[in-house]
């Protein structure tokens, strides 16, 4: 990832959001990705997919805390109420997050008691376009 790409993935990621305090550099332990800040913790990784010819980016969100509390949780990460968790037509093994009516991205039980999560966020080089 160069510095331009750096740049759009973190305006896309704030705008996506609704915070400006989010921070996108490269991860000094692993170049291969980028580092997402919000102040100073480190919230999310991003990789990059160059695979058929398409670039795109994958962010990874651990989230350590139960189904009960997420979107509350969600909420006063990112300082918006806007996040909503939103149930999946015919799944029940995730959900999406979305701010308002638009989609962010999946969440999965990371183990079988939903004591924590993971958001999946897929972002494609057409979605940073505008940014």
């Amino acid at each position: 990832m160069d510095k331009t790409e750096l740049q759009k993935l973190q305006a896309f990621l704030r705008h996506s959001f609704g915070n400006q305090d989010i921070r996108v550099g490269l991860d000094p332990k692993n170049v291969e990705q980028a580092a997402v800040h919000l102040g100073e913790i480190k919230i999310a990784s991003i990789l990059v997919d160059d695979e058929d010819g398409d670039r795109s980016f994958a962010l990874e969100l651990k989230i350590p805390v139960g189904r009960e509390v997420l979107q509350e949780y969600l909420r006063r990460l990112f300082e918006n109420d806007e996040m909503k968790i939103v149930g999946r037509m015919k799944k029940t093994d995730s959900v999406e997050l979305n701010r308002g009516d638009d989609f962010l991205g999946v969440i999965s039980a990371d183990d079988a008691r939903g004591s924590s999560f993971t958001l999946q966020m897929a972002i494609l080089d057409y979605d940073l376009d505008d940014f």
